[in-house]
């Protein structure tokens, strides 16, 4: 991959069923983007790390603010949340780890990064070809240990463990009824739908707030939610705001055969005033975590279809064809890929072959744990409109999570299980890290309680 990508700018931070036309149409659906990013850290299950990784080489800015870094500076003190040295007391494992959900304590001054993670949970295709290039901005570290999470910028909530769903009741049959009633929530959740309540969303006090779009820009937005609601692929899903159309969420599922594989990544949209004359903001919800060079843990999404990096042809914005759907589609693909090592700018040509590959492998494992921990706090404080899905996507697929985590523990390389099964991993093929595999060891646990509480069933088996 030829990748080349710069950063978004904005005050705070800027940040596969879809159809056949939406690949084939060289003007109207072509998925391009390119992606890029600065990497923070090698291999940071390591405590000898040999990997090198620069600053910034985009020296023509245009105006593109970096991240704040005081927003990453979080203590890390109590980054070992989803660790536990007392394994056989369950509940007191769960409890420890909500803890650290529901004291966090920022500085002074530290921009609030998630800004749904303290809300309460409401009850209530194929790939396209996608040509790429991109580049990074910032050297932040991607580390295995997570930062004290980001508290919400919006009122904040009490957390409870009420924000998870468990099928229990007084008789069995009530049980048996409200876990039908909960999957059947999770299999008919819509992938695109229209709901009204913004006032968690990132953008909200930004836009038209208020202000009668032009009928024009009202036109083209509906034309995008149509497209979305016709065209979007299985995994991503897309929520957008009657009263604000310049406003969307959508949650993206991680592919499998990626370190990404089974999590579930959350992104807020704008439709600046000026759209489509230039490109959607957008902004990811890292929970404090640096889990892919082109996500930064202060929301940035480092994408050349958002006009962050230079591009050629329709990997750059295109107003006239770009849609929101190629967008979402890009960032799955691009940057959400097996090897997001290489999403660094000069990486393959500096790393070929197994030097390459070994720090890609590296890299992954980091990617991994991360991935665990984002899982963990989008359970437990699911973003507003996603509750139904959160729930019933993380009952449905638990066991493949945990089959994963012991997969990965006895050696597998990460993104190599699909439905607990080792996909196409050579017998010989070098064995994970002892480091990751003691770190994902150290996790599973907690992980055990969490999809327990959320009404999974038979995790016990998982046990380490």
């Amino acid at each position: 991959m030829d990748v080349e990508i710069e950063e978004i700018s904005s005050q705070n931070t800027e940040k596969l069923k879809n159809n056949k036309e939406a690949i084939t149409k060289d003007n109207s659906h072509t998925v391009a983007g390119s992606t890029s990013g600065s990497l923070a850290s090698g291999n940071n299950n390591s405590s000898n790390s040999d990997l090198t990784f620069h600053e910034d080489q985009n020296d023509g800015g245009d105006g593109m603010d970096d991240c704040d870094d005081d927003v990453s500076n979080y203590d890390d003190d109590d980054d070992d949340y989803m660790y536990y040295d007392n394994d056989d007391d369950d509940e007191c494992d769960y409890l420890s780890m909500q803890a650290q959900f529901d004291n966090v304590d920022l500085p002074a001054g530290v921009e609030a990064s998630v800004s749904w993670l303290n809300q309460p949970a409401h009850s209530t295709k194929a790939l396209p070809q996608i040509s790429s290039s991109s580049h990074l901005a910032g050297a932040e570290t991607l580390n295995p240990t997570v930062h004290t999470l980001a508290s919400s910028s919006f009122t904040q909530g009490s957390a409870s463990s009420s924000s998870l769903v468990s099928g229990g009741s007084n008789s069995r049959g009530k049980e048996e009824q409200t876990e039908d009633e909960l999957l059947e929530k999770y299999q008919n959740f819509k992938h695109f739908d229209v709901v009204e309540d913004f006032s968690d969303h990132h953008y909200s006090n930004l836009g038209f707030q208020g202000q009668q779009p032009p009928k024009a820009w009202s036109k083209k937005v509906q034309d995008e939610w149509k497209i979305l609601e016709n065209d979007l692929p299985d995994t991503i899903y897309v929520r957008v705001y009657e009263a604000r159309m310049d406003l969307l969420r959508a949650v993206i599922i991680g592919p499998q055969g990626t370190p990404y594989h089974d999590g579930l990544f959350v992104f807020d949209v704008l439709f600046p005033q000026t759209y489509p004359d230039v490109p959607p903001m957008v902004y990811y919800y890292s929970g404090g975590l640096r889990l892919n060079p082109n996500l930064y843990d202060c929301g940035k999404v480092c994408l050349s279809l958002l006009n962050t990096w230079t591009g050629k042809g329709n990997e750059r914005w295109l107003p006239k064809s770009s849609t929101m759907l190629q967008v979402l589609v890009s960032i799955q693909a691009l940057i959400l890929n097996a090897k997001p090592f290489f999403n660094e700018p000069g990486y393959e040509a500096s790393y070929p072959g197994p030097e390459g590959e070994r720090r890609s492998k590296a890299y992954n494992e980091d990617v991994f744990v991360l991935s665990l921990k984002t899982m963990t706090y989008t359970l437990r404080r699911p973003p507003k409109h996603f509750e139904d899905l959160v729930i019933g996507h993380f009952r449905c697929h638990a066991a493949d999570i945990l089959s994963a985590c012991k997969a990965y523990i006895e050696g597998a390389p990460v993104g190599s299980v699909v439905k607990g099964i080792v996909q196409g991993a050579s017998a010989t093929e070098e064995r994970s890290s002892t480091i990751f595999r003691e770190s994902v060891s150290r996790m599973l646990n907690g992980l055990i309680s969490l999809f327990t509480k959320n009404g999974a069933k038979d995790c016990d088996q998982f046990r380490a």
